[in-house]
């Protein structure tokens, strides 16, 4: 483990690895933050159930638009440097809204106030992932590419150590601090953050540079058309009734973009970078339209509306109902943590080589028992058999997380099976935009869904009519496997 960090601070060094390691270890202490706001939203502002998974949803909406993050920092540079000044916009903007609710009650008081810090700290939280998924490409890239498992293995470690001890330290502190000082401890962190980009050094770009990322952009149409030497993109394309209209397409695109590309020498900086900014998202949009890339995605994007998310429901009911203690659900994230990271474990060493349909089949079928225990629970047959709630709720956790993990491996790996060459970032960051935006229609669904059958604080009689309308939710997804490629594994080609 000592020899491993030392050749990778001796690969990139220690300030940038430093950064690295901040920000993914932030993304994973969020839940220490996050559990004080569903108490808040809960206990101090009295909001039924859906309404506080409206105000929720709202706040994670800039989880959505993450393409737009990296397209900004690929073609617009800040003072001749493409990711340091977005990252430190980014920090400033999480950072901030922890410091005005810490310090102003009135801001955290109302749920508007809230919902809006919210939403504006997420949209920093989510520039500065898209920004160091960037760096991180960036620094990998060429002599470095050796590097690229250890440096995202190192990534996800300090993610789930982050989550743990957000998880571990949230119910404690929530109990025996204001939320205030919760709020201005978690803005420690962000402070860091912004402290550590002063140290990493950018190289700085020219408007040469800049032309020619935008020139290169031809070549990508390209290679998405021509790289056909790939076995599984091969294979996908045979069974897509569309194929010779696909190539149609994406041949005019390409004498399209060759014509629309092609900045001239006498531009100036800004239009360069309009220019820069117009092929990105032509060239994003004209490569999403593929079959191959459309018909999956819209499977993943399906999979998360179809099924309402009740998550805060059940988070009332269990507070209400069966009276459990932040401190004891801080400790059920953990047992969450910990299940995702043995799905990672148990994926990659028994699932890797499945057919994807087959994959997410069974991930679906499984999701549909995590719906059972939770029916064991809200139905009471659990104490009948002598069970207590504390211990469904910690293995139904972990369980649910496990599941959940074989459901998102396969999104990564046919997302980078998907990406052609040139564009990968920026495409990827749509896949994931596509993932958050099908989980927060999700979350608005399963408001509606508590709204209709009129559960709030006080009454959760209908609670278990509406799980087990998740739970046959989760079956329908299965009819639309048709979507997936066929060929596709659970390991990349």
């Amino acid at each position: 483990m000592i020899k491993w960090t030392k050749r990778l601070i001796a690969a990139f060094g220690a300030s940038f690895l430093w950064l690295i390691c901040s920000i993914y270890f932030t993304q994973g202490f969020r839940s220490f933050v996050w559990t004080a706001i569903s108490y808040q939203l809960k206990d101090k502002l009295k909001l039924s159930p859906s309404a506080s998974q409206y105000v929720s949803s709202v706040a994670f909406f800039p989880w959505s638009v993450k393409p737009l993050y990296g397209i900004l920092s690929d073609c617009i540079p800040i003072r001749r440097r493409k990711r340091i000044p977005y990252l430190v916009i980014a920090t400033v903007l999480s950072l901030v809204p922890w410091l005005i609710l810490g310090s102003n009650s009135t801001s955290r008081d109302s749920k508007w106030h809230l919902m809006i810090f919210l939403t504006v700290q997420n949209l920093g939280s989510a520039m500065a992932d898209v920004v160091v998924d960037a760096m991180i490409a960036e620094a990998t890239r060429y002599d470095q590419a050796s590097f690229a498992g250890d440096l995202q293995l190192m990534s996800w470690m300090a993610m789930a150590l982050g989550g743990i001890c957000g998880s571990l330290l949230g119910g404690y502190v929530l109990s025996n601090l204001h939320i205030d000082i919760i709020f201005l401890l978690f803005a420690v962190l962000p402070t860091f953050q912004l402290i550590s980009c002063q140290f990493v050094v950018e190289k700085p770009i020219d408007g040469k540079s800049l032309q020619e990322n935008s020139i290169s952009r031809v070549s990508t149409s390209n290679v998405i058309t021509s790289d056909e030497d790939s076995h599984f993109i091969k294979k996908y394309t045979r069974s897509v009734k569309r194929r010779k209209k696909g190539k149609k397409n994406s041949k005019s695109w390409a004498v399209r973009t060759r014509k629309s590309d092609i900045i001239q020498k006498d531009d100036s900086l800004t239009l360069k970078q309009c220019h820069s900014i117009k092929a990105a998202i032509y060239d994003l949009c004209c490569a999403f339209r593929q079959p191959m890339i459309l018909r999956p995605m819209s499977w993943f994007f399906l999979a998360h509306v179809i099924n309402p998310d009740l998550s805060t429901v059940v988070f009332y009911y269990q507070t209400e109902v069966l009276k459990l203690q932040a401190s004891f659900l801080g400790t059920a994230r953990v047992f969450g943590w910990l299940g995702l990271m043995l799905g990672t474990f148990i994926y990659n060493h028994h699932f890797k080589y499945m057919k994807l349909r087959r994959i997410l089949m069974c991930a679906h079928v499984g999701l549909s028992l995590v719906n059972l225990q939770q029916i064991i629970v809200v139905s009471r047959i659990s104490i009948t058999y002598g069970i207590s709630d504390k211990t469904m709720v910690l293995w139904g956790s972990a369980l649910g997380d496990a599941i959940n993990q074989f459901k998102f491996m396969p999104f990564l790996i046919l997302s980078g099976q998907l990406c052609p060459p040139g564009i990968e970032g920026t495409l990827f960051a749509l896949f994931m935009s596509i993932n958050n935006l099908g989980s927060t229609l999700g979350s608005f669904v399963g408001a509606g869904l508590a709204s209709v059958l009129n559960i709030d604080s006080q009454s959760f009689d209908n609670l278990l009519f509406g799980i087990i309308i998740h739970a046959i939710c989760n079956f329908v997804p299965i009819g639309f496997l048709f979507l997936i490629p066929k060929e596709a594994t659970g390991i990349l080609a």
